[in-house]
């Protein structure tokens, strides 16, 4: 039960954080509406994360530009498999990188910093998750 609560969790803050990353970065292209999307598609995407928990507890006592580099691989991993799958099953790719650093438009090299911090971030939600008085 409480790996099935950890990727819920993950996955709907997971879709929250991109919501509010969309958003903004639309406000940076100028649209004062600050339009936020996701694809509702991610969700278990993001849910994903619950496989990060044993690989963060393996870094512990690298440093931490290490870890965000191994997490940054390991996210650039499952987004490109996530892309291959649901092409195939779909028929298309509900995401699409189109700049110059896009790796089959499945995943950019644009987006090194953004996941490098994800997966940093990750750590400190994993624990404050362990941390609670209560089981989650």
């Amino acid at each position: 039960m409480k790996t099935f609560k950890r990727f819920l969790i993950y996955g709907i803050l997971g879709l929250i954080l991109e919501v509010i990353y969309t958003g903004l970065a639309s406000l940076l292209k100028g649209d004062f509406r600050m339009q936020g999307f996701t694809f509702l598609v991610m969700m278990p995407i993001y849910g994903l994360s619950i496989f990060l928990e044993p690989l963060h507890n393996y870094l512990r006592p690298f440093p931490w530009w290490t870890r965000g580099l191994v997490y940054l691989a390991t996210i650039w991993m499952i987004e490109y498999s996530s892309g291959v799958i649901l092409a195939e099953a779909l028929g298309d790719c509900p995401w699409q990188y189109c700049d110059r650093l896009s790796i089959s438009g499945y995943i950019t090299l644009r987006m090194a910093p953004e996941w490098f911090l994800a997966g940093l971030g990750f750590e400190v939600l994993h624990d404050f998750l362990d941390e609670l008085p209560f089981e989650i």
